[in-house]
């Protein structure tokens, strides 16, 4: 029994050394100038194919962006990616998504999620907290088809709503409830990006 628990605990010490080694290298390779232009290019793609994503984002005080977010697990798993935030067209700050798992997994995937900020109360959280989790602070609702056929301008009520795109990978059952953003430093000022 205890040599099973000693494996078994040292696959998730490996698969963990693994998965911060992946997202610390991710994480080193996107520059601010790459920040802005993806967050950028995944905002405009995003509000193009989606109508509601689009008619929200005319009505959000800010948006959190995050382009390219990578998820991999064998029992334990993570994501990490990095973002920007964007009022208008312009880019105020930097920040990262990080999440945790355990449980029946194995995979790994990319995606990306937009979050739209409706209100000043939303946007004072995260920047007063240097970030949030997703699920606790600001409420965040999660968009997919079915929510997007019941929402319009006038039934935008709650403090921030989020879209997932660019699924790919083998990993089912993507969710961001749980996630931490917190605000990063990227070495030099924002400048505009679209």
């Amino acid at each position: 029994m205890n040599s099973l628990r000693n494996t078994m605990t040292a696959c998730a010490m490996a698969m963990a050394t693994v998965l911060s080694l992946s997202f610390a290298t991710a994480a080193q390779a996107a520059s601010a100038e790459d920040l802005n232009r993806d967050s950028a290019q995944a905002l405009r793609n995003l509000t193009q194919t989606n109508r509601t994503a689009n008619d929200i984002a005319r009505n959000a005080r800010a948006v959190l962006v995050f382009p390219n977010i990578v998820k991999a697990g064998l029992v334990f798993g993570g994501s990490y990616g990095e973002g920007t935030m964007m009022k208008g067209n312009r880019v105020v700050d930097y920040y990262n998504s990080v999440s945790g798992s355990w449980g029946l997994q194995a995979g790994a995937q990319s995606y990306g999620y937009v979050v739209f900020l409706m209100n000043d109360k939303a946007i004072d959280y995260i920047e007063k907290t240097a970030g949030f989790e997703i699920g606790v602070g600001p409420t965040v609702v999660v968009v997919d088809e079915g929510i997007a056929k019941n929402l319009s301008t006038s039934t935008l009520k709650e403090d921030a709503y989020a879209f997932i795109f660019n699924q790919q990978g083998l990993m089912a059952g993507l969710s961001i409830e749980g996630t931490k953003i917190s605000r990063i430093d990227r070495g030099q000022a924002p400048s505009a990006s679209r």
